[in-house]
């Protein structure tokens, strides 16, 4: 006898959750900063933004430049990460991952921090074609922690908070899942500490691979 689901739709973050691109992310924000004239952030301050939308992302990793110059900032990182996009690549197992899921029927969307044209870029692929069923970007809606995205993508599957699933590598996507009322996985091989992804956001697992990932959606969502 099959088991029920309890999820209907699964809403994945993609920098560090689907894509192993933290660690390119973050040099590339250092590298902007510089050439805007900033001090260099750190490797953890850099990371620690990964997930909300561009501008404030660059802000937050760079509190000593000022306003005025954000937009040539979103430009030097947009200039550094173009010439490493692809040097990066899908994490080991994502693919069987996500194919198990729609064996069993459920919705999978993308809700991130990444512009539409960026995830497009990635979701052109042949591999992922026809992957996904939905997706949420953050310049075409808010970006998070707000819950906007995720409550644009429930609306669009018909699905309430307590059948959709959120799972992401940072305490943005976590936050947003609470401020939505759903439920939330972390994964800790991504841009946020496990300690940060469990302290008081309570999510449903925290998964250290993939593999884990895996093997805790086949036997809970």
């Amino acid at each position: 006898m099959t088991r029920p689901r309890q999820f209907d739709l699964i809403c994945f973050d993609w920098d560090g959750t689907l894509f192993d691109s933290t660690a390119i992310i973050t040099r590339c924000i250092q590298q902007a900063v510089v050439d805007v004239g900033g001090e260099r952030p750190s490797a953890q301050a850099a990371s620690h933004v990964i997930g909300m939308a561009l501008i404030p992302a660059l802000a937050k990793a760079a509190p000593d430049v000022p306003p005025e110059k954000y937009p040539a900032l979103g430009e030097r990182y947009r200039h550094h990460y173009l010439r490493h996009q692809n040097d990066i690549s899908l994490f080991e197992g994502v693919l069987p991952l996500l194919a198990a899921l729609r064996e069993r029927h459920h919705w999978l969307a993308v809700a991130t921090g990444k512009s539409r044209r960026g995830l497009d870029d990635v979701l052109a692929s042949r591999q992922l074609r026809g992957v996904f069923d939905g997706s949420r970007t953050a310049d075409e809606t808010a970006g998070k922690p707000d819950p906007r995205m995720l409550g644009e993508l429930m609306r669009q599957f018909g699905t309430e908070p307590e059948r959709t699933l959120m799972i992401g590598d940072t305490t943005h996507d976590l936050q947003m899942a609470a401020n939505a009322g759903c439920a939330s996985v972390g994964v800790s091989y991504g841009a946020h500490p496990a300690e940060e992804l469990t302290a008081a956001l309570s999510p449903r697992f925290l998964a250290h691979s993939v593999a884990e990932l895996q093997a805790w959606l086949a036997e809970h969502a």
